[in-house]
Order: C-alpha cells, then structure tokens, then sequence
C-alpha cells in the first residue's frame, strides 16, 4: 500500500470566530487545522485548539512548531473599539503571530486584511453613491476598479491596523522570504447573503468564495508578497478581482445581485 499522504498542517488564529471557524470547516478534507484562540466557545470547530491572547507571545509561540501555514484571522473585529483594544489585539497580537510564524519557520502566511484598509475611497465618485445604492447613470461594466496597487487610505484605527499588517507582511516576505498573501476582505456575514444593507449589494463575499480564496493562497505556488481583494462576483462590486484570477486562479461562483429581492434595510 502506497504511504499515506500527509495534509499541510495549518494554523488558523481566531479559530473560534465566524470566518476562523467556517474556514476549518469547509476545508477540512484538504488540511490538517490548528486551532488558536483567546476563549472557548460551545461551537469551536472540533480540531486541537491553544486558549491564548495573541498578544502574548510566550503564550502562543509553541502552537507555531511544526506547522507549515498560518491564516490570522484574529482581530477585533470593531472600527469603533477603544484605541487600548485595537493596539492590544490587532496590532500587537499581529506582529507576535507574524513574528511567531517566523521563528518557527512557516514559510505560508495568509493574512485576513481589509476593505478598510482601503474605506476612504468611498468617499468619492461613484463609490460614494453605489454604497447608498444609487445607481443613477452608472454602468456597472464602466466601473473604475479600486486595485492592488493602489495607497492605502484607512477609513479607522481598525483600517490603519490592516494597513499595519500588510505592512508587516511586505517586510517578513522580503527580509525573511515568507510568502504572504493578503486579503482584503469585503463583507462577511452569518448569514452568507448581503440582506442588511445596501452596501452589501457592492462588497459582500460569500462564506465558499472566500474558501475558495484562503485555499488558492494556501496552496498557489510561486507565491512571494500579494495583496488580493475578498469579495464575490458582485455586479456593483468596486475592488478589482483580476489580480487574484490571474494570480490564485480565484473564480468567484456568488453575485450579491442573486440576493436583492431580500434586502431588509436600503
């Protein structure tokens, strides 16, 4: 019998949260996970699980032994948390997590960034309007897409905080050679559908999209330092997706337009 082939161990931070844990298991079949997360929840994903704060690194450092990749995804997830919060869990816990990785050898690193690090755009033409829905004039097809390449523009501590880990990605991937691959995520709901607002209708990402993208930056090979955006096949999207198609070979299969009719608040 041939041996068995061994899954890419992985380490997922914030194991415990919504995406962290959606994650572990939708691709379960494919990757032997890890679990890292500050509090036990009732329905944290069955795979082994270190209860630490990331800003502890004595505390976390060990988990990283042995793994092969890393997804951070913890993060406080709020733009209007207090300044002492944010420091603590997304600036400090993300360099001790990028830091821990290094020591510890992992060569993959897949970084849960933001649309925030990127949220002022919104404050112009025609991102201002398609935001509050108003479409009047606009041809989705004539959209000028927000890419890769453009300067941050942070909307928030929280955005600066994302703008901070990519930062910190560029740095590792170059003085280091870890390949990172960061994700600026759109928006990721508990109910996998943009039915709160109208703003969904143009940054909303599915739960198996973004599966599909962590997995292509798990697994792409050639990866150095990239930054790709994290949102479905909207018809009103904003952020440019080619980057990660021609790169990942990412293929969105969610348009929030499918969803419209259900939409609860304009």
């Amino acid at each position: 019998m041939p041996a068995e082939i061994r899954k890419p161990r992985v380490l997922v931070t914030g194991s415990g949260g919504l995406i962290g844990a959606m994650l572990i298991r939708s691709l379960g079949d494919k990757y032997e996970f890890h679990g890292l997360t500050r509090s036990r929840r009732p329905d944290m994903p069955d795979v082994p699980t270190t209860i630490a704060n990331g800003s502890d690194f004595d505390a976390i450092r060990p988990v990283f032994d042995g793994m092969d990749a890393v997804v951070h995804m913890a993060a406080h997830p709020s733009g209007r948390a207090p300044w002492e919060d944010l420091l603590r869990d997304n600036y400090v816990t993300t360099r001790n997590v990028y830091e821990a990785a290094r020591e510890a050898g992992v060569r993959r690193f897949v970084y849960a960034s933001s649309n925030h690090a990127v949220g002022l755009f919104e404050n112009d033409e025609p991102y201002c309007r398609i935001v509050r829905g108003d479409y009047t004039g606009l041809d989705p097809a004539a959209i000028p897409m927000v890419d890769n390449t453009v300067q941050p523009r942070p909307d928030s501590y929280y955005g600066i905080g994302k703008v901070f880990g990519e930062a910190i990605g560029r740095y590792y991937s170059e003085e280091f050679r870890m390949e990172v691959a960061c994700l600026r995520i759109g928006n990721v709901n508990r109910d996998d559908a943009p039915i709160r607002n109208v703003r969904q209708m143009a940054v909303w990402l599915s739960h198996r999209d973004l599966a599909q993208m962590v997995d292509q930056s798990l697994s792409v090979e050639g990866l150095k330092f990239e930054i790709f955006y994290g949102v479905s096949g909207n018809k009103w999207r904003f952020w440019d997706i080619s980057h990660a198609e021609r790169v990942l070979g990412y293929r969105p299969q969610d348009n929030a337009e499918d969803y419209r009719d259900r939409l609860t608040t304009a």
